[in-house]
């Protein structure tokens, strides 16, 4: 999994739609996790479908060798965020009012400023997306997708269905997460070992695995 390469908006420290395309360091930094990656094979690289996420697949794509097309898929966009702070600089004071109510305090589950995905429908897309993602027949998935959205399917991966928004804050807080990183999970299906004797399975909450988190070329 890699987050998308930074954006002029990110660049500019406004908080984002579904627009925003890369700025010049974000098509270097695409092309460098390109880089990185290009001794390995894909079978099919799934993308959100915001600008930033596909420019970002399409330079990797240069670089690394992938069976199938891509594919857009709607489960991996951003966290979207409420109207009121949408294309506003996070640095404006009552901008960072608001993101400091939702991304950087601690708050009940249910909690909503306004029109926003709260933690609860961001941990059940998550829950939605792994459940997705074990049900594809490929091996070997590359998925372009962005931070906060990120964060909440490796804290799903952690937590499982014990994750609360307490949780979820806490490794946001202290977890960063750099633009064209990249995170590695492993989904361990069924049964492991050969024969009967030692042989065991995977219980459903065991089979997904975060194996490297945010790894990024400095």
């Amino acid at each position: 999994m890699v987050r998308h390469g930074e954006s002029l908006l990110n660049a500019a420290h406004i908080r984002q739609g579904s627009e925003g395309s890369l700025s010049e360091k974000g098509k270097e930094q695409a092309a460098a996790t390109g880089k990185r990656l290009a001794h390995s094979q894909f079978d099919v690289m799934l993308v959100s479908p915001y600008a930033r996420t596909k420019e970002t697949a399409e330079i990797i794509a240069e670089y690394v060798k992938i069976k199938k097309p891509a594919e857009y898929v709607e489960l991996l966009v951003e966290r979207h965020n409420p109207t009121e702070i949408v294309n506003k600089n996070a640095n404006d004071p009552q901008i960072a009012h608001i993101i400091n109510l939702i991304d950087n305090s601690y708050h009940d589950d249910d909690y909503r400023y306004s029109d926003e995905e709260n933690f609860s429908d961001l941990k059940e897309r998550a829950r939605r997306l792994l459940a997705y993602l074990s049900s594809r027949t490929e091996s070997k998935l590359l998925i372009v997708t962005h931070s906060i959205f990120l964060k909440m399917v490796a804290a799903y991966i952690l937590h499982q269905d014990d994750l609360d928004a307490k949780k979820y804050n806490l490794l946001s807080f202290i977890n960063s997460s750099n633009n064209a990183s990249i995170t590695v999970c492993e989904y361990n299906s069924g049964w492991l070992g050969d024969g009967w004797i030692g042989r065991k399975c995977y219980p459903p909450e065991k089979r997904w695995r975060l194996v490297v988190w945010d790894d990024y070329t400095r």
